[in-house]
């Protein structure tokens, strides 16, 4: 499982690069940022093939300066001169934001959405045609190229597009393919896991100091052991279960710490934990 295409798309379908494809970043925020940063660093795009698009003129010229790319602040005319359009406005800006560009729409382009809970049937909706609308769900590791992204696909995606998509947002990490009811369950799991997991962290950390150790190596042997092993399940495709037996020496030290983690419920508050963020993104998808 070392590869980055978690899919029903051969990895042989996902192009390298994306050459003679001009792309818009409407709403060149915290995730376009890091996005913009990822296609130039891993020579997906050319700077002439991306466009960007922020509120303020001056942002819009920091930016344009950082990344040495066009950012402005037309949103009709950064789509106009795009083939695939990414979507990162906030959910509620979305509906306006197609609304403005409507003129820039055809069957031909691509609206990459990464607006939390936005259904691509509401994108499709918005935008009047039979439009291709792919909705994306990355998470903030994104930011080391180590995030995860879920995709999923509207009505009117071909499977070319949709290897288009997982090969932009390979550039900040891994990508799955899944059926769009169950992205609210994504949101859940990996969008709001990196908070839960930051805490079991901390928890960790403490637990250290508190047996005697120095708080930055507590921290350290704490980050970097939730690391690894989150590295041997990935690459050895060994379920956690087997993973931890094979730590769990008879007797010895750790089968006590678990039996700590089962009497505290751990297991089952972290269930609960990602059923609850589950609730609330689909009461947001809802409005």
């Amino acid at each position: 499982m070392s590869t980055h295409e978690e899919s029903f798309i051969t990895p042989a379908a996902i192009p390298p690069s994306l050459p003679g494809i001009r792309v818009a970043v409407l709403g060149a925020g915290k995730m376009g940022g890091i996005l913009l940063q990822a296609f130039l660093k891993n020579n997906l795009l050319a700077p002439e093939q991306i466009v960007a698009t922020v509120q303020h003129p001056e942002r819009a010229l920091a930016l344009s300066a950082q990344f040495g790319v066009e950012v402005m602040t037309d949103n009709l005319e950064a789509a106009q001169r795009a083939d695939v359009i990414l979507i990162g406005v906030k959910p509620i800006q979305v509906p306006a934001l197609i609304e403005s560009i409507k003129p820039a729409l055809t069957k031909e382009k691509l609206l990459l959405s990464f607006a939390a809970s936005v259904t691509t049937k509401s994108i499709e909706a918005a935008a009047g045609i039979d439009i291709a609308a792919i909705r994306a769900m990355p998470n903030t590791p994104a930011m080391l190229a180590a995030g995860i992204t879920a995709l999923c696909s509207g009505r009117f995606v071909s499977d070319q597009q949709m290897a288009i998509a997982q090969r932009i947002f390979q550039t900040v990490g891994r990508t799955v393919v899944v059926d769009e009811k169950h992205m609210d369950a994504v949101t859940g799991l990996s969008g709001s896991g990196p908070a839960f997991l930051y805490i079991i962290i901390e928890a960790l950390a403490e637990a250290g100091v508190n047996v005697g150790l120095p708080r930055d190596v507590a921290t350290l042997l704490a980050a970097q052991t939730t690391y690894g092993s989150a590295r041997m399940v990935l690459e050895t495709g060994y379920h956690p279960a087997l993973l931890k037996d094979a730590v769990t020496t008879p007797a010895g030290c750790t089968v006590d710490g678990i039996l700590e983690l089962e009497e505290g419920g751990l297991r089952v508050t972290l269930i609960k934990a990602v059923k609850r963020a589950t609730q609330r993104a689909k009461e947001l998808a809802a409005g």
